[in-house]
């Protein structure tokens, strides 16, 4: 049986994917066995390193409290960042080129730049030009860099998301009255959500991930920066990163979980990408905007 994108193997093809998946196998569990064996004959492997991530003391004051820190910077980061990005984005698919040119010179420069640079500079200027305290600081400078950095990227991700829409969706938009924003708002943006959801996504894990670099790089007491500390006091620097990775994976992949979750809710709401809006409802999106309505027969719809 065969598809579209591949056809199904043959019993050449599957005993050949089967000796690839028995040799990888072995070299994951060799290249484990090297790295257990390592670390056992550094004395990474002493009860003394790990027994502190078994006590609450360990958790209650380092790591939490870190996790917290990262958490906080990456929601902050997200409510700003997606908003404002969709704004872009929009922007930068305007029929005037006073609005389109500048959007697009504003997003092409933020993403050109490093978001470590923009954290950094966020920095010195809260601390030289404002009155922000130095306990408030790290945190303001970290969600700065990142919203810029990725506002300016999930502009591309929505402009791209938009862009990829069958164009019969705004024709037919037009062709019942709706005016340019009621389409974007009413029509292409809620279709388009299902299609950008995958990237945004991505996009909120690197937050996530980036906020390591306001820990090493301005102190912001985030969850590397903390594991730094509980290291210093426990003397357990690799078996520190392994946890401190196990919970970033932990909390990424929750994270993922929950999109791959609302994805198939929103596919399973809208088959295909084709909305489909009723005479009842075309009315009201007519009503107050244009002076015409559209009639249709009873029970019949049309699609946008």
């Amino acid at each position: 049986m065969s598809s579209v994108l591949y056809d199904t193997p043959g019993p050449n093809a599957r005993r050949r994917n089967i000796v690839f998946a028995v040799v990888f196998f072995v070299l994951l569990a060799l290249v484990l066995w090297w790295a257990w064996r390592t670390m056992d004959d550094k004395g990474q492997l002493k009860w003394t390193l790990w027994q502190p991530f078994t006590t609450a003391d360990a958790w209650t004051t380092y790591l939490l409290p870190g996790l917290g820190k990262t958490l906080e910077a990456a929601a902050l980061s997200m409510v700003i960042a997606l908003p404002l990005g969709a704004v872009f984005g929009i922007a930068r698919l305007s029929d005037h080129r006073w609005v389109r040119l500048p959007a697009g010179w504003i997003v092409e420069f933020f993403r050109a730049i490093p978001v470590l640079l923009l954290m950094l500079f966020a920095n010195e200027f809260y601390s030289r030009s404002t009155g922000v305290g130095s306990e408030e600081r790290p945190l303001y400078a970290v969600v700065t860099g990142l919203v810029l950095y990725n506002a300016s990227v999930l502009a591309e991700i929505v402009r791209a998301g938009i862009l990829a829409l069958p164009r019969g969706q705004t024709e037919a938009a037009y062709a019942i009255g709706l005016r340019k924003g009621q389409t974007m708002a009413g029509i292409l943006l809620p279709q388009a959500v299902a299609v950008m959801l995958p990237a945004i996504v991505s996009q909120l894990v690197v937050i996530v991930k980036d906020t390591a670099l306001g820990g090493v790089m301005i102190g912001y007491t985030e969850l590397l920066n903390s594991r730094s500390t509980l290291a210093a006091n426990y003397a357990n620097v690799v078996p520190s990163f392994i946890v401190v990775g196990a919970v970033y994976i932990v909390v990424n992949f929750a994270l993922t979980s929950f999109a791959h979750w609302l994805e198939g809710r929103l596919r399973r709401s809208k088959r295909g990408t084709g909305t489909v809006i009723g005479a009842e409802e075309a009315d009201e999106l007519n009503a107050g905007e244009v002076g015409t309505t559209v009639s249709a027969p009873a029970g019949t719809a049309q699609a946008v």
